[in-house]
């Protein structure tokens, strides 16, 4: 039985009390139903979430979209059913009592860690613990860069964050702070569980930090408070709200799994379903009746007049939005939309024409930065940035002003060296809206970057990462700076586009192609050596849009070879063609920028490109495993096989062996393994 002499500290406002006890039941028992989940956090922050979303949330249940609303995200979001419980109690129709008791379950909009898309009022996935904080980050500069072109009328919400001592583990949540903290970003307050258990015990475990004085050295306002005690929530939060050049951090001591008679307070609460004696003891301590999954009707009244709150408060931003100035309001409601201006293809075409009035051989880094320098000026709502690499990134296009502490007016961001944060901001100032992020680092800092990276992906949202060097074509910073498993290793990545142009249209195409893909995320991997440029006719279609095409056929018959390549090993391809054409060889080069796009087309099309029937080459300064599917058991690979070598960036493809006479000698001898 219950350990039935287990108590709870008496509340300071029973309704409050009654209202959180509400999210308390709903996660419990979710969590007993699917005999699974994390109770703890929900349990914990119960009285936190009831004070918030009661007296200082600007949102409408009924209009889960409204641009205005005040974001919330739970960065550890293991306590996914606090949020799905509020999602419920305030209304919002698409999470029903159904919904709830299938927590976890396939095919329910109730995961086990909340997923963007799943439901209406889920702001950002999070899971991966740390993710949140820096998504909130960038929710909040959005807010403020929105803020700096349309106004207090159009654009004026909070950014709340919950978030627990996991997160602060994390890397991540050291360069998110630090960001906030410089950028000083008033609107965004952090609630940290500070319940001081991990799964594996007490979190004096493994650390023995001063949070408290880390968020202040990062430039926080930082309070502490008993998060059980709804008058010092309240009072906390006005205050924190009262701080407008700081963002602020509540820490809020908690009990995990509060209101379990003998789990409170212990890692048995963080992720194991209570038990039925366990929640028994619950409803005894916490004077709760109501059978599994049901909320009294004058609470769940409470909680549904909760959610409809907001109502007039959009209603008098929708009238705001429409008396707006004529032309504020119709580059407000473009973005809105998520519309592109009407002339931003123009821009492609100034770069293209530019790209190929130079006489010289050019990195696609350069090129990048030479679309961009068009791009920015017609699509203001592009927000670039670099780790600390701007210069060598070529991501700040000359019309671009720089965001600094408290000044958002401009479309640049330096992040500083902080690759995983950068690449979750971006993902939080893509969700947020009326903004496209990019920022940019070396490719192999993507590893840094990859689980936001992935997260973008995931959520199918428009971020863009920028990444240069991408290959040992940087030369002599040697291995350690020169990506080669890391092309195979993003393509794996479901729904990432990976593209990798080959010269500078193809550059320009490829940025094309990313600004037309609202829902996909995309990554583009740039040169630091100068290509050649290949397509002197570029005509009018996008051909990097469809993934792969045929950049140069055979000629003489019918096609005996095909040579596939991407990047800066695409001229490589197109010179060894031009001998073995010369040779009697009828050779095709098929330049493939985009293998996700690739996919996408017909399965026509794609035999058409890739020469059925005919020999394959691929070469690619990198690992072969993301080719294997197009070389078949005869085909032949000319790439890395190993790390690379710090040298002159000739001497060191010279000795990996990609060089023309090694494509012409494994074109050789795949034609040979083909007619055997």
């Amino acid at each position: 039985m219950p350990d039935t002499t287990a108590s709870v500290p008496a509340p300071k406002d029973p309704h409050l009390r009654k209202l959180a006890n509400c999210i308390r039941f709903l996660s419990m028992d979710a969590v007993q139903s699917a005999k699974s989940g994390h109770p703890g956090m929900p349990m914990g922050m119960a009285d936190i979430a009831a004070v918030l979303f009661s007296e200082f949330m600007k949102f409408d249940s009924k209009d889960p979209y409204w641009y205005d609303r005040d974001r919330f995200l739970i960065s550890n979001g293991h306590g996914s059913m606090l949020l799905y419980s509020l999602l419920y109690l305030t209304g919002y129709e698409d999470m029903t009592i159904d919904e709830i008791k299938n927590f976890r379950q396939i095919g329910s909009r109730t995961a086990g860690h909340p997923e963007y898309h799943h439901a209406t009022g889920i702001e950002t996935t999070t899971g991966p613990l740390g993710q949140g904080l820096a998504n909130g980050v960038g929710m909040a500069l959005a807010e403020r860069i929105m803020n700096a072109k349309f106004g207090d009328d159009l654009s004026n919400h909070y950014t709340y964050v919950f978030h627990g001592d996991g997160c602060l583990m994390e890397g991540i949540s050291q360069e998110a702070i630090a960001l906030a903290g410089h950028l000083k970003l008033g609107k965004l307050i952090y609630f940290w569980d500070d319940n001081s258990i991990s799964i594996d015990g007490a979190t004096s475990l493994a650390e023995s930090d001063d949070h408290q004085a880390r968020f202040r050295s990062a430039n926080w306002h930082v309070l502490q408070i008993d998060g059980h005690d709804t008058d010092a929530i309240r009072a906390a939060i006005i205050e924190a709200r009262k701080v407008t050049d700081r963002p602020s951090m509540i820490a809020c001591k908690t009990i995990i799994g509060f209101g379990f008679p003998t789990k409170a307070g212990t890692q048995k609460a963080h992720s194991d379903a209570p038990g039925e004696e366990e929640i028994a003891g619950a409803r005894k301590l916490l004077d709760w009746s109501s059978p599994p999954f049901e909320i009294p009707n004058d609470l769940l009244e409470a909680w549904r007049s909760i959610g409809s709150k907001g109502q007039n408060a959009r209603m008098a931003w929708a009238v705001r939005v429409q008396t707006a100035n004529g032309e504020i309001r119709a580059e407000f409601e473009r973005r809105m939309k998520g519309a592109l201006p009407h002339d931003w293809r123009k821009a492609i075409e100034a770069a293209k024409s530019e790209l190929l009035a130079s006489e010289k051989d050019m990195a696609t880094r350069q090129a990048s930065g030479t679309v961009l320098n068009h791009l920015a000026k017609v699509v203001p709502e592009l927000i670039g940035g670099s780790a600390d690499l701007t210069p060598s990134n070529n991501t700040k296009a000359k019309s671009q002003l720089e965001i600094a502490p408290g000044q958002y007016a401009g479309s640049y961001i330096h992040y500083g060296v902080r690759e995983h944060g950068m690449a979750a901001t971006i993902n939080g100032i893509a969700l947020h809206g009326g903004l496209i992020p990019y920022g940019g680092t070396f490719l192999t800092f993507s590893d840094y970057a990859r689980p936001a990276i992935r997260l973008a992906a995931m959520m199918e949202i428009r971020s863009i990462f920028v990444m240069t060097h991408d290959s040992i074509g940087l030369g002599e910073d040697g291995p350690t700076h020169q990506p080669v498993e890391h092309l195979s290793a993003l393509r794996a990545i479901p729904g990432l586009a990976v593209y990798r142009p080959g010269d500078p249209i193809e550059t320009a195409e490829c940025w094309e192609a990313i600004l037309d893909a609202p829902r996909r995320a995309a990554l583009i991997a740039l040169s630091r050596q100068p290509m050649p440029l290949l397509r002197r006719d570029p005509g009018s279609e996008n051909l990097s849009a469809k993934g792969g095409y045929v950049l140069l056929e055979a000629e003489g018959g019918e096609r005996q070879l095909t040579i596939m390549a991407t990047g800066s090993e695409l001229h490589l391809a197109v010179q060894a063609r031009d001998r073995l054409q010369a040779g009697g060889i009828r050779t095709a080069v098929v330049s493939m920028p985009c293998r996700l796009l690739f996919e996408a087309q017909t399965p026509e099309y794609k035999r058409k490109v890739l020469g059925a029937g005919s020999a394959r080459v691929a070469v690619e300064a990198a690992v072969q495993d993301s080719w294997d599917r197009y070389l078949g058991f005869n085909g032949r690979f000319v790439g890395m096989h190993s790390f690379g070598a710090s040298g002159k960036i000739d001497d060191v493809y010279n000795k990996f062996g990609i060089t023309v006479d090694a494509v012409v000698k494994a074109s050789g001898e795949a034609l040979a393994a083909g007619s055997a």
